[in-house]
């Protein structure tokens, strides 16, 4: 098998990173199952526990099966070993022969028609009735042939001779060889070494006769991945032409092996397509690719080289991520700073996925259930961890998907409510969005960078998500809704350099659920299983599902599965977000909670809020206070004397206007067995809310 490479002479990086890496390696890490010669992987340690050597076993068991089953199919064709030994056989015969055959026969014709012209001149001259001068000429004639026979036939027997001694010669050679391993196989093994010996001379016989008469050797026509099989140049070929992607005759030109990954997981090659052959013809193949592999759907992976004819092909010996997925690296993070890359996942080479967020917005959507919701956690939890990061969380379904995140969220609704979702926008429109400009003027730039926010503290980052847009637009009226697409667009296009980053999330991918002028200014794209190529291009962008990224074809059972595309990639990618349970959802927002308390960043609750509204917000924060849990009134002088107590003496008459009562709450009510006039706790919060818009 000839394999195209790239000339020596031209750096591989990745080649020479794997190198750096093994030989700069601590000694204990340099048994990790790395072939430097790229073909198949060292035998990783485990393999060699009691559960690998089962493990091993087994998967040999099940290989030594098919492969006799295959043999015994093979025998019944031309390339049977029968057949095969047959074929060396007589080509051994033929080549003993020689070709001197030929010469024989030539010389031992041209011998017959010498004889036969001696003849007819002999007759000739022994006519009676003749004159003497035509009967001289016949008998010269006569003599002639008989030296014409004579020569003939000496000729004859010298090309008998040699073609004796020649096939002599052969025949010597192919059988002395023979008759040596037969006779050491008896003389060293007895019986069992002669049958030995023969079961060689049948092996080399058959090696001879492995062409059959018109040239064909034998491959495995059947050979699939899914089988067991090792991916070859030729399996490699035969299904790209099962497939229609290339033509009967065109060959595909491999730039690397087809060989193992490091960890044995996949088979993985790249290599270059015939001219003319576009690589969205062989991405668009998937599904046949697929049926010539063996393998489902899910296991084969396409991505675009470096140029239009390049494919990079990865099958995966396993349906990928059905595992369960590992520990989420934010556990081990005490603080994460937003201006960097943050985890989000794992693509399918087991390599972290880490995403910049630093002037990006976001579109994730899926069918329910397939875990868009945890993948926007990731995003959610690492802003969460850095403390100077504000967040504005808006769930249109009403669920509990950002409820843990309350305590330190900015502004937040999670009862689907579209004026709420307008009041953010229009705080995010109104009020964050111009400090953020002024800031930006006052650094002398257009944008906001991580490099002021380290000389100045008022330079953050904030984070928007809005899930189920549809949801909102459903419940809101016409005119609340263009409002709130109006503002979302200003500020999905303005907010970017201005290090606000807009997350939506959608079960339901289609211009209803996020509008077409927002959806296509959203930069990072993940999708999850979608029901139809349809809804995946909605997220991806037109095009990619005909070229092979269908979000269509991850199965359920991959939750948190889908196709990435980060905007920064040549080409989306399968990848699997992180995923943290509820426990350690609570745990990473309880040190979260922590971080902010200790950098002074926790919103404003509303007794903050009511606090610093003036002095009789202080007064009504103090009143609010009085009350313990559980009691719905107290007694007037009991307050009176309580903000007194608290430093806020007031008057029984600036009591009665700070907190008006209804004609039945100012009815004296019966306390520890007196009746005297009391306010009710709803007065109070009535009173909180009417005054300041401050719900307690």
């Amino acid at each position: 098998m000839s394999i195209e490479t790239t000339p020596s002479s031209t750096p591989d990086p990745e080649w020479e990173g794997i190198v750096g890496g093994y030989l700069n390696a601590p000694v204990e890490k340099q048994t990790t199952s790395v072939d430097l010669m790229g073909d198949t992987p060292i035998t990783p340690a485990w393999t060699k526990t009691r559960t690998g050597w089962k493990s091993r076993a087994e998967v040999g068991r099940v290989n030594t099966v098919r492969g006799f089953r295959k043999w015994l199919r093979r025998q019944a064709t031309e390339h049977g070993h029968a057949s095969q030994i047959y074929r060396g056989a007589a080509r051994v015969t033929v080549w003993v022969r020689g070709v001197e055959g030929v010469e024989v026969a030539k010389a031992k014709h041209e011998a017959r028609r010498a004889h036969k012209g001696y003849r007819q001149a002999q007759w000739a001259s022994g006519k009676r009735l003749m004159p003497g001068s035509v009967k001289d000429k016949l008998a010269r004639e006569m003599d002639k042939a008989a030296e014409d026979s004579e020569r003939a036939m000496n000729k004859y027997r010298k090309a008998r001779k040699d073609a004796w001694t020649l096939q002599s010669l052969r025949a010597a050679a192919a059988i002395t060889p023979l008759a040596a391993i037969e006779g050491a196989g008896l003389f060293m093994g007895g019986g069992p070494g002669g049958l030995l010996a023969t079961g060689l001379t049948l092996t080399g016989l058959a090696f001879i006769g492995r062409r059959t008469t018109t040239g064909e050797l034998w491959s495995d026509r059947d050979a699939k991945i899914g089988d067991g099989d090792r991916m070859t140049e030729t399996m490699l070929n035969r299904a790209y032409r099962d497939a229609k992607v290339i033509g009967s005759d065109d060959v595909l030109k491999l730039l690397t092996p087809c060989t193992l990954t490091a960890d044995g997981t996949a088979w993985q090659v790249e290599f270059e397509l015939p001219s003319g052959i576009p690589a969205a013809k062989a991405l668009g193949a998937a599904a046949g690719l697929a049926n010539a592999f063996g393998v489902s759907v899910q296991q084969l992976s396409q991505v675009r080289g470096e140029r239009e004819d390049r494919i990079k092909l990865r099958v995966s010996l396993q349906i990928p991520f059905s595992s369960k997925p590992g520990r989420g690296p934010l556990l081990d993070m005490e603080r994460v700073n937003l201006w960097r890359p943050i985890p989000m996942g794992v693509n399918l080479r087991g390599q972290r996925i880490d995403v910049s967020w630093v002037e990006r917005s976001g579109l994730f959507g899926g069918e329910p259930g397939s875990g868009k919701s945890g993948a926007a956690n990731d995003l959610l939890i690492a802003a969460a961890l850095d403390p100077t990061v504000r967040m504005y969380l808006a769930d249109g379904k009403a669920g509990a998907d950002i409820t843990p995140f309350e305590p330190i969220a900015t502004m937040y609704d999670t009862d689907g409510d579209p004026e709420k979702l307008l009041e953010i926008l229009d705080h995010i429109w109104n009020v964050e969005i111009p400090e953020r400009r002024a800031l930006a003027k006052e650094h002398g730039s257009r944008k906001l960078t991580e490099d002021m926010a380290a000389v100045d503290p008022r330079v953050c980052q904030a984070v928007l998500l809005v899930d189920e847009w549809s949801s909102y637009g459903a419940a809101a009226e016409r005119k609340t809704r263009e409002e709130m697409e109006r503002l979302l667009r200003l500020i999905v296009q303005q907010g970017r350099a201005l290090g606000i980053i807009t997350l939506a999330a959608t079960q339901k991918p289609d211009s209803d659920s996020v509008p077409t002028g927002i959806r296509d200014i959203l930069s990072i794209r993940w999708a999850m299983r979608c029901m139809t190529p349809e809804a995946s291009d909605t997220i991806l962008g037109k095009g990619y599902a005909a070229n092979g990224h269908n979000a269509q074809r991850i199965l359920k059972s991959q939750r948190g599965v889908g196709i990435f595309m980060s905007g920064e990639a040549a080409e989306p990618e399968l990848s699997r977000s992180d995923y943290y349970d509820d426990d350690e959802v609570a745990l990473l927002l309880e040190r979260a909670y922590r971080l902010r308390q200790e950098a002074g960043t926790l919103p404003l609750g509303p007794l903050d809020r009511l606090w610093a509204a003036g002095e009789d917000g202080k007064i009504l924060a103090a009143l609010f206070g009085l009350y313990p849990e559980g009691v719905e009134l107290l007694p007037a002088a009991r307050v009176t004397e309580g903000l007194a107590a608290a430093g806020h003496p007031v008057t029984a008459d600036r009591l009665a206007v700070l907190v008006p009562r209804t004609d039945e709450e100012k009815r004296r009510q019966e306390v520890n067995g007196s009746k005297v006039s009391v306010y009710p706790l709803a007065a109070v919060r009535r009173a909180v809310l009417d005054r300041y818009d401050i719900g307690l």
